[in-house]
């Protein structure tokens, strides 16, 4: 594919993801990777968070997403992961991620021993929005594999979201975790 072609196509999702946002309880935007970069349009969903966004994240290691959600921190959000205890890697995680981790209004919960293998890759911002699909939130999950994302700018869709997290998210463990997630 042509970096034209890319770049065009790139920026036709940016607009797609902006258009999806400006309505309440639009019809639903799916997008595809790789044809997408759907890095691009996560850091952009996420720079649209004013109070809060809560992300559960079976892996969470591109440094744009890692980025984004920094500066949302910086800017007064409020933000909880739920992750399983090998993504949250204590003192052997990433020095951005520990940055993200140790940031201000940031609480962190690892899946306890016994709790069901935690797979998701979605979030929910400020009650309105919901993230979900099957992309993990890493470079190849993003760019380079054949990966779904869908957006739904919907409130009943972000509660629904936010009551199944804040139930994990009670039940989960604070940092530092061990290593007590089950193998796939």
């Amino acid at each position: 594919m042509a970096i034209s072609d890319f770049r065009a196509g790139s920026a036709l999702a940016l607009v797609l993801v902006t258009l999806s946002l400006t309505r309440a309880d639009s019809p639903p935007i799916v997008h595809y990777a790789p044809a997408e970069n759907l890095e691009n349009l996560d850091v952009a969903l996420l720079a649209r968070a004013e109070r809060r966004i809560d992300l559960a994240a079976y892996v969470l290691t591109d440094r744009q997403i890692i980025s984004a959600l920094i500066r949302a921190a910086r800017r007064g959000v409020k933000i909880r992961i739920y992750t399983g205890a090998r993504q949250y890697g204590g003192e052997r995680a990433a020095p951005l991620l520990q940055e993200l981790f140790h940031s201000e209004g940031v609480e962190i919960r690892c899946k306890r021993l016994g709790a069901p293998l935690m797979h998701l890759k979605s979030y929910q911002i400020d009650g309105r929005w919901l993230r979900t699909g099957a992309a993990n939130f890493s470079a190849s999950g993003l760019k380079r594999q054949d990966n779904d994302l869908l957006v739904l700018d919907s409130q009943a869709a972000a509660r629904a979201f936010e009551n199944h997290f804040d139930a994990i998210f009670s039940q989960g463990k604070l940092p530092p975790c061990t290593d007590e997630e089950q193998s796939p």
